[in-house]
């Protein structure tokens, strides 16, 4: 497992909004990200919740540091994207919020097909729950792909 504070002083270095959302690492191997958002006033909508904005960019951070953590060895022969991004409330937070990702597709398929010098894409599904009760609050899906470089 990877160890969580050097990963998100990673993440934080590499792509300052997630420090400016304040996102940490809590758990990464090679079948899940963990990451939290906290409870901050910075963050907060109108009705004293993390902002839609901040939960999506969580769910991304999430499908992100997976994507890391199993391709990371192929990111000098391919460009990380986002392709799209799904979500779907189904609570209100008042707390912090955590977002766990699971890729849906096996690694080994995407890196066969980049091989081969296509462009793969599959699914990461991220749950959402709520720090305070546990309780699922939102489910997103995130598709990623790994662009063979041109450079």
């Amino acid at each position: 497992m990877t160890d969580p504070a050097w990963l998100t002083d990673a993440l934080r270095s590499t792509a300052p909004f997630i420090r400016t959302l304040g996102l940490e690492v809590v758990a990464l191997d090679d079948d899940h990200a963990l990451l939290r958002l906290p409870h901050a006033e910075a963050v907060l909508n109108h009705v004293g919740g993390p902002h839609a904005g901040a939960i999506f960019s969580l769910g991304e951070s999430a499908a992100a540091a997976l994507m890391v953590q199993r391709f990371g060895g192929w990111l000098d022969r391919a460009v990380p994207l986002a392709v799209s991004g799904e979500i779907r409330w189904l609570r209100l937070a008042r707390s912090g919020v955590t977002a766990e990702a699971r890729m849906l597709r096996p690694a080994a398929e995407v890196l066969a097909e980049l091989e081969r010098g296509g462009h793969p894409e599959w699914d990461t599904r991220v749950v959402f729950r709520r720090e305070d009760d546990g309780a699922e609050c939102a489910e997103m899906t995130v598709v990623l792909t790994l662009r063979p470089r041109k450079d």
